[in-house]
């Protein structure tokens, strides 16, 4: 074999290093802007944050810290792939394993409540329903596996090292960006007259004049009201002992797109007609969240201030 045969034999090999590394680097990019899109504004984290307490997390602090991890572990896989750290040992399994378990959970939420919503795979930056998802999830598993056939790469020296720096880095860097802040709703003592609900012939049917409730005031045309309503709708759903109780304001037509969007729709609730009362009741911007005994105002929680252990202490005092 003379040397003029050897850059013909080696085609095959490089032509798939080149593309593997294409591939690898695409991968990257999906992995980098996955975790950008959750954390790059608070609405975002909030919604990202969400869907732990939608699978059953009972703990706002502990939803809020998962949910940085698993941002943290996007970042910290886009980091693998760019560095090369243990691709074949580590960084390609895990991928696998991480698609698998996002599959898993969307056919789930695909068989309970229907191929609606935005899944969040990409924040609010892409909407992609559960179906695309599932497929957009499988697609990157297909590209994984070809990479582990056409890009293995060794180990290289202190790779260990290069590891536990990325992964210090990674997982890090989205408690920097927003920290985990145990915001409690602001203690108040302040009264709301209910009574103009009760006036009219189709009043509610809970009577949230009496005893404790949390009691939200929310417009049906108001996009924060609708991320407030659908973190209720997940405490209500998951503690029906918890007494939340929505007062909206709009147009009745507007409401089943508001419940559709919320899942909120098995939350009691009112629509009042009465703008001037809703906005005197409400005495600032929507969404108006109060903790009410009998009528007064013992604390005022934003959408993001809302735990249900929180709640359940109010409650018992």
């Amino acid at each position: 074999m003379n040397a003029q045969q050897l850059p013909v034999k080696g085609y095959p090999f490089y032509i798939k290093r080149f593309f593997g590394l294409i591939l690898l680097l695409l991968m990257a990019a999906v992995f980098f802007f996955s975790a950008y899109s959750k954390i790059y504004k608070q609405e975002a984290l909030d919604a990202f944050q969400w869907s732990f307490l939608d699978l059953g997390i009972s703990n706002n602090i502990l939803a809020a810290v998962l949910a940085r991890l698993m941002i943290g572990f996007e970042f910290l896989l886009g980091l693998f792939l760019v560095f090369h750290v243990f691709l074949s040992r580590f960084t390609y399994p895990a991928i696998i394993a991480l698609l698998a378990v996002f599959i898993i959970y969307l056919l789930l939420l695909i068989h309970y409540q229907g191929n609606n919503g935005n899944c969040g795979c990409f924040g609010d930056i892409i909407t992609m329903k559960p179906v695309a998802a599932v497929w957009k999830n499988v697609a990157m598993i297909c590209a994984t596996l070809l990479l582990i056939y056409i890009y293995p790469v060794r180990p290289f020296k202190y790779q260990e090292y290069v590891a536990a720096l990325l992964a210090m880095f990674a997982l890090a860097t989205p408690f920097i960006i927003n920290t985990v802040d145990n915001n409690e709703p602001k203690i108040t003592n302040e009264y709301k007259d209910l009574n103009p609900l009760f006036q009219n012939s189709d009043a509610p049917a809970i009577d949230i004049r009496k005893g404790k409730h949390i009691v939200a005031f929310m417009s049906l045309g108001c996009p924060h009201c609708r991320k407030a309503a659908y973190l209720l709708s997940v405490i209500h759903h998951h503690n029906p002992d918890i007494p939340i109780f929505f007062v909206l304001y709009g147009a009745k037509e507007a409401q089943e797109d508001f419940f559709k969007e919320t899942k909120s729709k098995d939350v009691p609730h009112y629509l009042y007609k009465d703008g001037k009362v809703f906005t005197a009741l409400v005495g600032g911007g929507v969404p108006a969240i109060f903790w009410m005994n009998n009528m007064v105002v013992e604390r005022k929680a934003n959408y993001y201030q809302l735990d249900p252990k929180i709640m359940r202490e109010w409650l018992k005092k």
